[in-house]
């Protein structure tokens, strides 16, 4: 199996072609306005032991050089071996509220901005551990299963925003459930549960999903979005822009509050702990941090490939060119000048 561990490298041998043109264009304008300024036969007495073919040749040495360089930078590598590796970590189903109010401003940029920033952080961090995500507002959906794959998580991440789910709600009891139901008991893995919510207006009977949680061992931890003063809900046209705040049927200016109480009582009975969201803190990055105290276990293996690097294949050929090129000399050779004649070649 053949990769390249840095392929954006090798954009740079687009370059090489302008680069060679360049160089050839400035050598035809050397020669022109030298003919234009010496006839030839003075040519051979001023400048008479310059060769032009070692020029062109020096610079086609360059190029060559320049690309192998470029190549060597890109570093080919060679599959050599299929490896199998232990997968060790522990489970973490994080359970994000997508309801209308955590587009208050109360934490900069906005309540839902803010946990999707931390989550993105900590899914970045994360090395071996399992990670999933649970979006939730008047029902609760997967946005994407357990898994190792970062990147794809990251991916999946970036498309959620609060038109997501269209039922509004704070539906945080359907979430622990369907989060209680996702997680794999047939491995020993610890298993955690984050949510990320203004626990305002919050449904279902909770307490028994805590019951649940509790009898197979997942730890439950929240992070409270906003202030228990409130703030305003934005309201947005199809294009993202705020265009007024979300009133009651009165007229007045509806204040969505942070409900602080219900979110200790669930950390508490969940056997976590309750963190406060603010502008300047991460709090994902302390719960990690927390968890990274916890013993990691076994839930799998995958095999892995792997890699040899070969970018010196390019790269002492590259050198060998530019010492050729550094020892060539720029005068006529005679026995170049014998094979011009030989054989009839004009010269450049």
């Amino acid at each position: 199996m053949f990769r390249f561990e840095n392929p954006e490298y090798l954009n740079l041998l687009f370059l090489l072609p302008l680069v060679a043109i360049i160089l050839v264009y400035l050598f035809k304008r050397k020669v022109k306005l030298l003919n234009s300024f010496i006839g030839k036969e003075l040519q051979d007495v001023i400048v008479g032991t310059k060769s032009n073919f070692k020029e062109l040749l020096k610079f086609s040495l360059i190029i060559i050089s320049m690309a192998l360089l470029i190549l060597a930078l890109a570093n080919p590598q060679v599959g050599s071996r299929l490896e199998e590796v232990k997968q060790v970590g522990i489970d973490v189903y994080i359970l994000l509220d997508v309801s209308n109010s955590m587009l208050a401003e109360d934490i900069r940029p906005n309540r839902l901005a803010k946990a999707k920033n931390e989550i993105s952080m900590l899914i970045k961090k994360m090395q071996g551990d399992r990670i999933g995500l649970i979006i939730f507002a008047g029902e609760a959906f997967v946005q994407f299963p357990l898994t190792t794959d970062y990147s794809a998580a990251n991916l999946f991440l970036s498309s959620v925003d609060v038109n997501s789910i269209p039922t509004q709600g704070t539906a945080i009891a359907s979430a622990l459930k369907l989060a209680n139901s996702s997680f794999d008991y047939s491995n020993n893995t610890n298993k955690v549960i984050v949510i990320i919510t203004d626990g305002e207006d919050h449904e279902g009977d909770i307490d028994t999903e805590i019951k649940n949680a509790n009898e197979k061992g997942v730890l439950i931890y929240t992070i409270g979005m906003g202030s228990p003063s409130g703030a305003p809900i934005p309201v947005l046209d199809t294009r993202g822009n705020q265009v007024d705040f979300k009133k009651d049927r009165d007229g007045n200016t509806v204040l969505t509050r942070l409900d602080e109480l219900t979110l200790q009582q669930i950390a508490q009975k969940g056997n976590g702990k309750y963190y406060l969201s603010t502008s300047y803190q991460n709090e994902l990055d302390l719960i990690y941090k927390d968890l990274s105290q916890i013993e990691k276990t076994e839930f799998g293996s995958k095999k892995i490939t792997d890699y040899e690097d070969k970018y010196y294949y390019f790269l002492i050929p590259a050198m060998l060119l530019m010492i050729i090129e550094f020892f060539i000399s720029e005068r006529k050779s005679l026995f170049i000048d014998k094979l011009f004649r030989r054989y009839k070649i004009k010269k450049v």
